[in-house]
């Protein structure tokens, strides 16, 4: 295993235990590329928010932060063109990027959800918000397609892939609403917390608790035909990928599960789940991946429900 390899597995083994479980699930050569694609992500969206690995994060100056910003695409471009990397992570994104063919489009998309971070932006609608998940996960979403040998122009497969990272991203807001708030990032949109009655600075006022406990779920309950969507990607992957890409979507499903059976106790702690609940969710998606690979090959695939979608 190269240095670039060591070191973006330590980097998801260390940022996301659950997405660390599934990427082991891939074969050798796919796991890596894998890994340093998420070492990228993980490390551009940590110094935007002067954060290591999600944690300790430091309050930057609007100076510093454009200026990261702007190091930021600049980076990810010189990556993309083949120019000699010093940074690890853009070193780990231009192995894997070169080698996969990502497009220069996905990339920055992403990192312009970065910058929809750090700019204040306003989600008046739930449109609004599924165009800020596309952003920091459906685009990551694609990415890992690519990864895993899905073509570029098999939009059909790539749609799936991107649903699931709008499913992970609706799951992640319900799950970090109040600690997102105290941040000064509201990411539900304003429409809805108009109909239930919690003003835009109230988000993480305890007193509505209740209210906020209601407006989880919902976006629990949106994200659940972008679950079931991404289901029909998997007939598209080699099997050991797809087992991969259905534990993730098992085992990340039960958090906004979780969520919801937490009720208004959701943020007194952050909600995860137990290694147990994690083996057999991981185990319910190899069955998942067997019957995408086998059966699901020999059936027309349902048209793609009518959802929101960036491709």
């Amino acid at each position: 295993m190269s240095d670039l390899e060591t070191t973006s597995r330590e980097a998801i083994q260390q940022g996301s235990q659950s997405f660390a479980a599934a990427a082991a699930l891939f074969d050798r050569e796919t796991r890596a590329d894998a890994e340093m694609l998420y070492a990228w992500c993980r490390h551009c969206d940590d110094v935007i928010d002067g954060q290591t690995l999600g944690h300790d994060r430091v309050q930057l100056s609007p100076d510093q932060v454009r200026a990261t910003l702007e190091n930021l695409y600049a980076k990810t471009r010189s990556a993309l063109a083949g120019e000699p990397q010093a940074d690890p992570a853009f070193a780990a994104f231009q192995t894997v990027a070169l080698r996969r063919g990502i497009p220069e489009q996905w990339a920055i998309e992403l990192i312009d959800g970065f910058a929809m971070d750090v700019s204040e932006v306003h989600y008046a609608t739930y449109e609004d918000t599924l165009k800020y998940c596309w952003h920091v996960a459906g685009a990551v979403g694609v990415m890992m397609a690519l990864v895993m040998g899905v073509k570029p122009d098999d939009l059909t497969t790539l749609r799936r892939a991107q649903d699931l990272g709008l499913a992970f991203q609706l799951t992640n807001i319900a799950r970090d609403i109040v600690e997102d708030a105290r941040n000064d990032r509201i990411y539900l949109p304003a429409d809805w917390l108009a109909e239930a009655g919690v003003p835009q600075d109230g988000v993480a006022d305890p007193a509505h608790r209740g209210a906020i406990a209601g407006l989880a779920r919902r976006l629990v309950e949106a994200a659940e035909p972008y679950y079931a969507s991404a289901r029909w990607g998997l007939r598209g992957l080699p099997f050991r990928s797809a087992w991969a890409v259905a534990a993730a979507n098992r085992v990340y499903r039960e958090i906004g599960v979780a969520v919801v059976a937490r009720g208004e106790q959701a943020w007194d702690s952050r909600t995860s789940t137990s290694k147990m609940t994690k083996i057999l969710r991981a185990l319910e998606g190899g069955l998942m991946a067997l019957r995408g690979v086998t059966l699901d090959r020999w059936v027309k695939p349902p048209e793609r429900p009518p959802l929101w979608s960036r491709l």
